[in-house]
């Protein structure tokens, strides 16, 4: 029997929506500071922690020690609410029945547990950044997920960001961007049972 494809997702803009304005907008109610400043400095030291330099307790720190009107507790529930799941969730368990799959992010595991939790009976493995100290698009962390291939010559990987795709590329994984109209979930299918 054949091995089974591999289907590679991010989560991230794939699976739930990415960290949302609506968290944003409620940390700038609670400080005075607006969406987009909190945004801005939140991507100086993002690197640090999808790498896990920077733990999640210290992120919280990070954030209250600039803006004291945060309330840590609440911060930390609105964001958690706001990673909704994205219509391809619905599909997993389909797609389980033709390929491994193996899910590749740039995250914050301790953010992401309640969502990983409720897909690990069709995920083969889980690879978030701040767990192994490398973050996308560096190629040593798409190294790592190949470690759990069964076969490497039918490879799909999907991810929202095309920055993230070229390495992917370059180790000769098939790739598909994930739109923001969820449009390519209708393309997983048939590139899976192609003969990539």
């Amino acid at each position: 029997m054949m091995a089974k494809p591999q289907l590679v997702l991010d989560i991230a803009g794939v699976l739930v929506n990415n960290l949302s304005s609506l968290f944003w907008k409620e940390l700038g109610t609670g400080s005075g500071v607006t969406f987009q400043v909190l945004k801005e400095q939140f991507n100086e030291i993002r690197k640090g922690l999808w790498t896990g330099n920077l733990k999640e307790e210290q992120f919280w720190i990070w954030l209250i020690d600039r803006y004291p009107g945060i309330n840590k507790d609440r911060a930390r529930d609105i964001l958690i609410g706001t990673l909704e799941p994205l219509p391809s969730v619905q599909f997993l368990e389909q797609w389980s029945r033709i390929a491994d799959i193996h899910l590749l992010s740039n995250h914050c595991r301790e953010w992401i547990e309640p969502v990983l939790s409720k897909l690990e009976g069709d995920i083969k493995s889980v690879t978030i950044s701040n767990q192994v100290g490398i973050c996308k698009p560096d190629i040593r962390i798409y190294e790592l997920v190949e470690r759990y291939f069964e076969c490497k010559d039918r490879i799909l990987y999907i991810d929202d960001q095309e920055k993230n795709l070229k390495p992917a590329m370059s180790l000769g994984w098939n790739i598909l961007i994930a739109d923001d109209q969820n449009n390519w979930i209708k393309e997983v299918e048939p590139l899976l049972r192609a003969d990539m």
